[in-house]
């Protein structure tokens, strides 16, 4: 509550407003108005040495020194969200009809329950829209609720196996791992066998004292850029 407790710096101390505004994070145009009244009309101090934000040793330092920079003593109290709803920022609440059918529609084994706190939404919205008597039922469009930033694949992922695992059947395996594997374990194989051979290839040339070509690079590589006599 920076206004707040700037207000009670204005009316309790003689810091400076630039103090003031550097401390509670306002510009200093706002510490002005509200030193004039014309933003603090209902507003009520807060006290930061009470929250144990200040001390009184601090303030006495600021009003000392015009420069001082005050230093706080302990950062406030981080609100804390009590259980309910997921909040969803209002520039995505529009969506949450296209997430929510988009569950019924793809998972309907997901209970209203689940879907209340994936999405952040009451049941009887989710009832209307499984009925399909929500009042704006003809413009809801099923949209992946994780592409439109509702929740997270996680937490998606994770109600869909617990609804079906509380509906006993069994949860889907994606089995294009298992197939990728076996694909790549059979080319490192084959890779790995040419690669024998041709060592092996190398190695009995050697013995026999077979000298490669002028003209490769390597035995079976013929350099590109050298011109054979023949």
């Amino acid at each position: 509550m920076p206004h707040a407790t700037a207000s009670w710096l204005v009316e309790n101390t003689s810091l400076t407003f630039e103090q003031i505004a550097e401390f509670c994070g306002l510009h200093i145009l706002e510490v002005q108005a509200i030193a004039d009244d014309t933003a603090a009309t209902k507003l009520t101090g807060r006290d930061p040495i009470r929250a144990g934000e200040l001390t009184h040793e601090e303030i006495e330092k600021g009003q000392q020194d015009p420069n001082y920079v005050l230093q706080m003593h302990k950062a406030p109290d981080p609100v804390r969200r009590t259980k309910g709803p997921r909040y969803t920022p209002v520039s995505k609440r529009q969506d949450k009809p296209d997430g929510i059918a988009w569950i019924i529609k793809n998972h309907p084994e997901v209970s209203d329950g689940q879907i209340s706190k994936l999405i952040g939404t009451t049941r009887t919205t989710i009832a209307a829209i499984r009925e399909r008597s929500h009042w704006n039922m003809a413009n809801i469009t099923p949209k992946d609720p994780v592409t439109l930033g509702l929740t997270s694949q996680r937490e998606l992922d994770a109600s869909i196996a617990k609804a079906q695992k509380a509906a006993g059947a069994a949860a889907p395996t994606d089995e294009r791992f298992e197939s990728d594997r076996d694909a790549l374990i059979e080319q490192l194989r084959h890779e790995r066998e040419l690669h024998a051979r041709e060592a092996e290839a190398a190695l009995a040339a050697a013995e026999a004292g077979d000298e490669a070509p002028s003209d490769e690079i390597v035995p079976g590589i013929r350099d590109p850029f050298k011109r054979s006599d023949g």
